[in-house]
């Protein structure tokens, strides 16, 4: 009777087992899932990288989109049923997550070795994949009177109509800084006092009925095409995009620009890590990164791709010394000190 019954555990184990280890293989068999931000350029990266990828490297591969916040990345590792392999990540993602361990330490010599790279894309959790600024555009058609800078994108007098600016106190409290005087240079020296935060939110009063909020960046293009804003903070590579493809003519100011770096990490337990990395190194050669820059104006993160670019492209990218010039870096460790405080505060504030 005992041996009968160690015999039924026996089988009953050795059939939870198996069926454990046919959902691994499962969970194993996925194709490889790349995500990005949608839009034009995930448009873009189709074409110069995930086709291209597909037929040379012979690896199966899907693409979806998301909108960024390191608190889905959470849910996928920590849930322990994440369906994505290697995402597209914000600085502030990058640096979160990866003292989270939700992304997986890089091998630097399956994707070219970190010299192959510009230093602030070297990262121990992520490599970078563009580097893209948040610039102020319009529709030159609709303005007779181009904007110069942020001051006059709060000037409702000299330029009536809607504006739209990302939801959220990042970057929305830089340009709100640069509108109200603080040379860009001095912005988070200002925001990192409690005076600099109640001056920027008292900027933005004088035109919060005027104000439209942007979440995804296919976003402001449609806004200024659609006549609904007259002004919008915007990606500068979807301004490109909507000239070229679209034959739109808008206009951006590059003064006040606030720049910033986008990484590529692979999350943790992904099952496709190989297939991950091999993504990876494709995305990040040379010859790639240059076709990117031509589909769409965004700088790039290896060191050689810039050679490789046509002089008329290169002076319509972030990284042209006169669009550079006095632009801000979006100060990483300031929002990751300061983003739950901040976001609480504009939440309430938005919603009064």
């Amino acid at each position: 009777m005992l041996k009968r019954k160690i015999g039924k555990i026996a089988l009953g184990l050795a059939a939870a087992l198996s069926a454990s280890a046919a959902l691994a293989t499962v969970a194993q068999a996925r194709d490889l899932t790349v995500v990005s931000w949608g839009g034009a350029y995930q448009d873009a990266q189709k074409k110069v990288y995930f086709e291209p990828f597909k037929k040379a490297a012979g690896v199966p591969m899907n693409d979806e989109s998301w909108d960024g916040g390191v608190g889905v990345l959470r849910a996928k590792v920590q849930g322990g049923a994440a369906t994505w392999d290697v995402v597209q990540v914000e600085s502030d993602e990058l640096a979160v997550g990866c003292e989270e361990g939700l992304f997986e330490k890089l091998d630097y010599s399956k994707i070219g070795g970190e010299a192959a790279y510009i230093p602030p894309s070297v990262n121990p959790c992520g490599v970078g994949a563009i580097l893209y600024d948040f610039v102020l555009g319009y529709d030159k058609d609709k303005l007779k009177d181009a904007p110069k800078g942020w001051a006059d994108f709060f000037d409702t007098k000299k330029i009536p109509g809607k504006r739209a600016l990302r939801q959220g106190p990042k970057t929305t409290l830089e340009i709100a800084l640069m509108a109200d005087g603080v040379p860009p240079k001095d912005v988070y020296k200002v925001l990192a006092t409690d005076e600099g935060v109640d001056r920027a939110f008292k900027k933005l009063d004088t035109i919060k009925g005027d104000l439209v909020w942007w979440k995804a960046g296919a976003q402001p293009p449609q806004l200024l095409a659609s006549g609904e804003v007259a002004m919008t903070s915007v990606y500068n590579g979807r301004i490109d995009t909507a000239n070229k493809n679209e034959k739109k003519n808008f206009g951006m100011v590059w003064d006040g620009a606030l720049f910033t770096l986008d990484s590529w990490v692979i999350l943790k337990g992904s099952p496709n890590k190989d297939a991950a990395y091999k993504f990876l190194d494709f995305a990040g050669k040379a010859e790639n990164q240059s076709k990117l820059s031509e589909n769409i104006a965004y700088g790039t993160s290896n060191k050689d791709a810039a050679a490789l670019i046509q002089p008329a492209v290169l002076k319509d990218l972030p990284t042209a010394p006169d669009n550079i010039k006095n632009a801000v870096e979006i100060n990483v460790g300031f929002w990751l000190e300061n983003i739950d405080r901040l976001t609480e505060r504009f939440n309430k504030w938005a919603a009064k």
